[in-house]
């Protein structure tokens, strides 16, 4: 059977998400760590670990932004996508999440806490459905979106931020 991308957003009842594409949260640990622990002021204790589903349709992509825990990437089904990492240094990196392992790419990457990312699937035909494991688990406190701004900081990588932002 070929599954589309309307397929697993009924199935695993996904929901828009504020950067883009769709998502539904699977877990949600429920140990938590206290707010005192934590090299930035944080807004309040955070969960050890959150997962969730996420899918990108081929003329989607999630938008630039950046959280402040490390957020690793699974593939489940679908095509490849590349996930763009802009670290705090200024340097540039494609994570190839997929099944095409003869042209680089890894069913497994992982972001850095504070880095600055966003995602899109290779081309514009089918989907990718990915999961994303954040530790400490995921708040929306952490989570910012960025704008143009994003250009200012790293003007050498206008041309990608430009195509990857609201």
């Amino acid at each position: 059977m070929s599954y589309t991308a309307s397929y697993f957003i009924d199935k695993l009842r996904l929901q828009p998400h504020p950067e883009g594409g769709y998502f539904a949260e699977t877990y949600r640990s429920e140990m938590a760590i206290p707010a005192n622990v934590f090299p930035e002021k944080s807004n309040g204790n955070r969960n050890v670990s959150t997962a969730i589903y996420f899918l990108l349709e081929g003329h989607q992509f999630s938008a630039f932004h950046r959280i402040k825990s490390d957020e690793i990437w699974h593939f489940y089904a679908g095509i490849p996508l590349n996930v763009y990492i802009i670290h705090p240094d200024g340097s540039l990196e494609t994570l190839k999440i997929g099944n095409d392992l003869e042209n680089g790419y890894m069913y497994q990457g992982t972001v850095k806490a504070g880095c600055w990312f966003a995602s899109r699937p290779i081309n514009k035909q089918g989907f990718s459905l990915v999961g994303c494991t954040v530790s400490p688990g995921f708040d929306f406190t952490d989570f910012e979106l960025a704008g143009k701004e994003l250009i200012d900081a790293f003007p050498q990588h206008q041309d990608l931020i430009q195509t990857l932002i609201s």
